[in-house]
């Protein structure tokens, strides 16, 4: 008998926050591997905000999702069956195998993982695309330097918790900024930065005054909107402002809000700037043992917000993003 491939397609193209009617539930005979490819069925699949942005069909560092296809995602799948010479039955590989139950891959961007040494989960967050781009971003691109105040954005997040613990692993004060009492107590209390701002509670212009009383030196923005226009008040001399995402704004359904305060940059001959994980790809090893060597050493702690279900819970899941309800890496685990 023929086994049947859960699958999420996405059906419509969404119109300010995605609907359940956006995607489509489907189910596909598995194909059978055939020489140089093999089967995997999957056991984890990332959920990221960035994913909202290949829903929209415009210009972007990746094209859009097509209608009608599997919905594109990371996720970590075990070898089944394969004819692949590579890939053996019971090895545990990580790729951008979408939202799907099962994956025929003929091994192009696959990566086999040990799972005896973390979780899948882990492999979809600290030692995968978050981490990466947490580490590139603050290193590179922000351009970090021992003893600077850094402010994280959306830092209870999957890349925020990261950049804001590479931050203190570097030497740095850290200001997280967050939603909510528990979000700002587990950055300070669990996970070392300096302070937290709770966006909802809080008047971040001040708080941000008071927690980095000197300017900022490195911002790196999760979020946009007006806590980078906040931001912009409080950049020190030369300071980096290192772009990597903006959830505030990926539901609009009207144009994306702008900084007003984009004239700081001139005033402290700073700058801003947008980057992209992808382009260091090349050196993503790098990254990884830096970073496993900070989880080692207790220097940095992984946080993991795991979901258990099947495929058909990623519509409802996806949307845990963007009501703020993850703490750390939001991954679907299927049962």
């Amino acid at each position: 008998m023929t086994a049947t491939n859960r699958q999420i397609r996405l059906a419509a193209r969404p119109v300010g926050e995605v609907k359940p009617e956006d995607w489509e539930h489907r189910g596909v005979p598995l194909e059978e591997p055939g020489p140089g490819r093999f089967v995997g069925r999957t056991r984890a699949i990332s959920l990221d905000p960035a994913m909202r942005g290949w829903l929209d069909d415009r210009p972007s560092y990746l094209p859009p999702v097509g209608i009608g296809e599997v919905m594109r995602a990371g996720s970590v799948v075990e070898v089944t069956a394969s004819g692949h010479p590579d890939f053996q039955p019971g090895d545990h590989v990580v790729g951008t195998f979408g939202v799907q139950e099962y994956v025929v891959s003929d091994g192009r961007g696959a990566l086999k993982v040990d799972t005896s040494l973390a979780p899948p989960s882990t492999y979809l967050g600290a030692l995968g695309m978050p981490g990466m781009t947490a580490y590139f971003g603050l290193l590179d691109v922000g351009a970090l330097k021992d003893g600077e105040t850094v402010v994280v954005s959306g830092a209870a997040g999957a890349v925020g918790t990261i950049a804001g613990q590479i931050a203190k692993a570097k030497g740095c004060r850290v200001v997280g900024i967050a939603g909510g009492p528990e979000k700002c107590a587990m950055l300070t209390g669990e996970l070392g930065f300096d302070a937290a701002i709770d966006y909802r509670a809080d008047d971040v212009r001040k708080a941000l005054r008071e927690h980095a009383p000197d300017g900022i030196d490195v911002y790196f923005d999760n979020v946009g909107g007006d806590i980078l226009d906040a931001a912009l008040t409080r950049l020190a001399m030369h300071a980096r402002v290192v772009v990597c995402g903006a959830i505030s704004q990926y539901n609009n359904a009207t144009p994306v809000q702008g900084p007003s305060n984009y004239l700081s940059l001139l005033v402290r001959r700073a700058r801003m700037e947008g980057f992209v994980v992808f382009d260091y790809a090349k050196r993503y090893a790098e990254a990884a043992r830096e970073i496993s060597g900070w989880i080692g050493a207790g220097r940095v702690k992984v946080k993991e917000h795991v979901v258990r279900g099947t495929v058909d819970d990623f519509p409802e899941t996806f949307q845990m993003l963007f009501r703020g309800e993850n703490v750390g890496k939001l991954v679907l685990e299927l049962a």
